[in-house]
């Protein structure tokens, strides 16, 4: 496992699980914590145990509905921001295990795919993090070596433009464009990626001489 974390491209697929994970979930919280629909249309109509009726029985809710929004924006915050993954990875799971169950105890078409995805990432991201989750389980923690490629200060900084671009949106837009929103994402992910790479080329450059 030491050797996999070490490895310079299973770093930089963990650094971008977290960027992905997390900012599904901030951008999927604002609606909530808003107090607006999840769907565009009303459910109230739609048969007893439907998905539609499921989430427009939660928005009716109120608190509880906004409540759920803020632990997504929390969990997925702390995912983006890579200083504090680790907790965000354990937050983050029973959330993302719950939604999971809600989709395939109902009718979500191909929804289970996805949400079974970003379990399984979760699930990747706390495999990654075990030997510092140990405690956990009242077992010695297993310290990472330091000055590793995922702890570089570059991608912190990502994360936090990433979160505040995101939040940002979601918070000011109520009528969405998702392709421009993970453009936008995107060209951050890049921004920060070859910041990054720059940083350990001349890292590397530096030890030579």
């Amino acid at each position: 496992m030491e050797k996999i974390k070490n490895n310079f491209l299973a770093q930089i697929v963990i650094i971008y699980t977290r960027y992905l994970l997390g900012g599904g979930f901030v951008f999927a919280s604002l609606i909530k914590i808003k107090g607006l629909r999840f769907t565009t249309e009303s459910g109230e109509n739609e048969a007893f145990g439907t998905a539609f009726h499921f989430f427009e029985t939660m928005y009716k809710t109120g608190i509880y509905w906004q409540f759920i929004g803020w632990g997504q924006l929390i969990a997925g915050m702390l995912l983006m921001t890579q200083r504090y993954a680790k907790l965000g990875a354990v937050v983050n799971f029973p959330i993302i295990l719950n939604v999971f169950v809600i989709t395939i105890s109902m009718d979500f078409n191909y929804t289970p795919v996805i949400t079974g995805m970003m379990l399984f990432a979760n699930t990747i991201l706390l495999i990654w993090h075990w030997n510092e989750l140990r405690f956990l389980v009242n077992l010695p923690i297993i310290l990472d070596r330091p000055n590793r490629l995922e702890n570089q200060k570059s991608w912190e900084i990502t994360g936090w433009v990433l979160f505040l671009f995101t939040a940002g949106y979601r918070l000011f837009t109520d009528r969405y464009d998702p392709v421009f929103w993970f453009g936008i994402c995107a060209l951050i992910g890049l921004g920060g990626l070859v910041l990054g790479l720059k940083k350990v080329a001349i890292s590397t450059l530096w030890k030579k001489l």
